[in-house]
């Protein structure tokens, strides 16, 4: 049965109807910075920041001396390596008009203050996906902007690559990206095979960084015992479809579930090899103003320190 003729429904226009909106905003976006929350962090001096690595000679079986011998030649020196990144800047910019600063907002006092903190969000992934990825550093060069080498780029050492795949690394100056190889399934022998080369070479990680699929494939790994838990009494028996970390033979890793850096590799990692050096902290400056509106600059200068490159480890090119 419908309404009586003249009555004031939600469907007759009322403009006296106040409107309902809630005081808040919802956000829903990955905002995690996992990495380069979890490596160390230092000062940079200079746009190119360096640093040294060093080795030991191999081991031999060889070392036997005669008794009451005399020292004849000695052996070779163990120097240094030198090697750099460059560093990076990023920024974000905004504006919002006088007017929108006057009005009266829902879920926000000032629009301004607002649009700085999520260009501030956006600036921090955006130097997190960049330390993270497989980018080549670059010095700047005229219109070039420089930049910085992100960690899979470093590792040579000890990687998996698919069929194709060459390594990038450091070379007189600049690190250059790894070339991609054929896409291959993910599976735990990968994981051992590049564990027992990391170990051999004296790398000891214990965080390893993939995208949400490799987590689940991950998970799936026949190495998980027992998938289920007893259940006490009338209890609902637990189903456990995950695993946080990997035991190898090894050690323990950690595994990390990236949310927007990763999409084809795994990047296996020491955090104490690894850290930020910030040259510029992030900063905000008041731009100007030209007219009706106030700007502003979201700004920092960093570059990514991979201290021995030998620390870590990749799997790459996976499907």
């Amino acid at each position: 049965m419908s309404a009586p003729t003249n009555t004031i429904t939600g469907e007759t226009p009322n403009v006296g109807a106040r409107e309902d909106l809630e005081d808040k905003i919802y956000r829903v976006a990955p905002e995690e910075t996992p990495f380069t929350s979890n490596i160390g962090k230092v000062t940079a001096k200079a746009i190119e920041h360096e640093w040294q690595t060093e080795t030991l000679a191999s081991a031999v079986t060889t070392n036997a001396q005669l008794e009451g011998d005399d020292v004849g030649t000695l052996d070779a020196g163990n120097l240094t390596t030198r090697v750099k990144n460059i560093c990076q800047i990023g920024w974000k910019t905004g504006g919002v008009s006088e007017t929108q600063e006057a009005v009266d907002l829902a879920g926000r006092a000032s629009e301004l203050a607002r649009q700085k903190v999520l260009k501030g969000i956006e600036l921090k992934r955006d130097f997190e996906y960049r330390f993270v990825a497989n980018v080549a550093s670059v010095a700047e060069n005229g219109a070039t902007t420089r930049k910085a080498a992100g960690a899979l780029a470093w590792i040579t050492t000890n990687d998996s690559r698919g069929s194709g795949g060459s390594d990038g690394g450091y070379s007189a100056g600049i690190v250059a990206a790894a070339t991609n190889g054929t896409q291959r399934t993910f599976t735990e022998q990968l994981v051992k095979d590049v564990m027992a080369t990391a170990f051999s070479n004296g790398a000891r990680p214990s965080q390893a960084y993939m995208s949400g699929t490799h987590k689940q494939q991950f998970s799936a790994f026949t190495g998980i015992a027992d998938i289920r838990a007893t259940a006490s009494g009338g209890g609902m028996a637990t189903i456990y479809g995950a695993a946080d970390v990997y035991v190898s033979d090894f050690g323990n890793i950690t595994l990390v579930p990236h949310p927007y850096a990763l999409s084809r590799d795994c990047l296996i990692a020491d955090p104490k090899m690894f850290a930020v050096a910030t040259l510029r902290p992030m900063s905000t400056t008041m731009l100007a103003k030209t007219g009706d509106n106030e700007r502003f600059l979201i700004r920092a200068e960093k570059t990514l320190v991979c201290r021995n490159e030998k620390a870590h480890a990749a799997i790459a090119d996976l499907t």
